[in-house]
């Protein structure tokens, strides 16, 4: 199923709490009274996603039926947030609170579309922006052998400024760990370095102020090749690293025995992403330049020596994959210019790129994506939905499903080479909104997993917030924002 998004103003984008809570007053028959800066604009649907996953998604952001009942055997599909308290102090659900249904129903109608505020200004690209799971820590990385982790709790003052070492190229990636004590970062060589980010140190000078220890991630038998990393994250337990390379390959790392523990000739090209599915480290996701997403169980590769499973469906290389966090849906930016959601259960046992409908020569580094290409669809697509309306140009940028404590994983959000950050709604497809500032491509962005904040990092060296409604702080000056519009495809 393809999902194209319909560009709007920004008058209808930009201060909005979106057509979201305009849905619910309209609901409600309009007696409820509009929030600050919503929009009365209601929007149309464009396609109903017919899968699991659209009623996985409604069950976790729907309210309480007797909060949503009209009159007998109808229910809202909106309840607005006066109705949702009255029925908490009514106590309908008899539990004396909102469930997680109720409270994801109510925070999820507030986008973080306001401001922006600026963060932080660096004179060097912005690659890598990432909240830590509780949302206390943001980590930046920068082209410019910078990594910064600001304290969020206490104004994002910067906690560490660590200078990266070995840096070839740019910071590739970086990955905190659960206890947030260590973090990792990688970049074009096959040594991770691990800082210690709980010390008391603020300047971090790698070997001078504090050790950056280096894990080697080539294997014995490799005679000093060398090979760039694109990816690495850290397990859920914190003991292993995963990470994905440009020798076509997935590593694991064992922290605790300080050794490379399985390598895998993964793809037949560059492996992008890699991400682990769910919290018990079996399954591992990979996406790579040879258009491919695999699943990886790590329980059967020894004996097997294959992937669990292949998913085709992308037309050109895939640069970042997000996991739903069941071990089972996850999503993937592609350099067709679409997002995909996956179901693993899919999947086939082995699958090929395909090529027969190319018949011109791309490079995304430097080039527009072909004209004859963007209507093109893939003849054997697995996915369950293809999300359209961004641009995948020049860097690997990332995509990602928005937190489930707020929204119940009912959006999915992407940085662009447009200079914005694109918000689809999962279900319907809809752009539901569309924050601009940057003036380069955004290449990461990062939606705080508790609260309706959404940070974004560009090339242009810009670190901004985006939140609902503000917290009366000075906006970014109107000179600097910058308004495009541009044709979609």
């Amino acid at each position: 199923m393809y999902f194209f998004a319909r560009r709007t103003s920004v008058d209808e984008m930009g201060y909005a709490m979106s057509r979201l809570e305009a849905e619910s007053e309209l609901c409600d028959g309009g007696n409820t009274i509009p929030e600050p800066g919503s929009s009365k604009r209601a929007s149309n649907s464009l396609f109903k996603l017919d899968h699991e996953i659209a009623q996985v998604t409604k069950l976790k952001s729907s309210p309480h039926k007797q909060l949503a009942e009209l009159v007998p055997g109808m229910h809202k599909s909106s309840v607005s947030t006066v109705k949702m308290l009255v029925g908490r102090e009514a106590n309908y659900s008899a539990r004396g609170r909102f469930s997680a249904a109720d409270r994801c129903h109510m925070l999820s109608r507030y986008l973080p579309v306001n401001g922006p505020w600026l963060v932080d200004q660096m004179s060097t690209r912005a690659y890598v922006s990432q909240f830590s799971a509780d949302g206390s820590l943001f980590v930046a990385g920068f082209q410019g052998s910078y990594i910064r982790i600001y304290n969020v709790e206490k104004g994002w003052k910067v906690q560490k400024n660590i200078l990266a070492k070995s840096l070839r190229w740019t910071v590739t990636d970086t990955s905190l760990s659960p206890d947030q004590r260590h973090l990792v970062y990688a970049s074009m060589s096959p040594i991770v370095h691990i800082v210690d980010a709980g010390s008391a140190e603020t300047e971090s000078l790698a070997n001078v102020t504090e050790f950056h220890d280096g894990l080697d991630f080539s294997s014995s038998g490799d005679g000093g090749y060398s090979f760039g990393i694109f990816s690495v994250k850290f397990s859920t337990d914190g003991r292993e690293l995963v990470a994905g390379s440009n020798d076509d390959s997935i590593y694991v790392y064992d922290l605790e025995q300080n050794k490379l523990s399985l390598r895998i000739l993964a793809h037949t090209s560059d492996v992008n992403t890699v991400c682990f599915a769910d919290e018990s480290g079996h399954l591992i996701f990979s996406g790579s330049d040879d258009n491919l997403c695999k699943v990886w169980d790590r329980r059967c590769f020894i004996a097997r020596g294959k992937p669990a499973g292949v998913l085709s469906g992308h037309l050109e290389g895939i640069t970042f994959i997000d996991s739903h966090g069941d071990g089972r849906y996850f999503i993937s930016n592609g350099k067709d210019q679409t997002i995909k959601l996956w179901d693993i259960r899919k999947m086939a046992p082995n699958a090929t790129s395909y090529s027969g409908l190319r018949n011109y020569e791309w490079d995304y580094r430097w080039m527009d994506y072909p004209y004859e290409a963007r209507d093109l669809k893939h003849p054997c697509d697995q996915s369950v939905a293809t999300y359209k309306g961004h641009s995948v140009l020049r860097t690997l940028i990332r995509c990602y499903f928005s937190p489930a404590y707020s929204t119940g994983q009912k959006y999915i959000y992407t940085g662009s080479h447009d200079s914005c950050v694109y918000i689809y709604d999962l279900v319907t497809g809809e752009l539901v909104a569309l924050l601009q500032h940057h003036k380069s491509p955004v290449r990461d962005c990062s939606w705080h997993p508790y609260y309706p904040m959404l940070v974004s990092s560009s090339w242009d060296g810009d670190v901004v917030k985006w939140e609902f409604p503000g917290n009366g702080e000075a906006q970014v000056p109107s000179t600097k924002k910058r308004i495009r519009r541009r044709q979609f495809y």
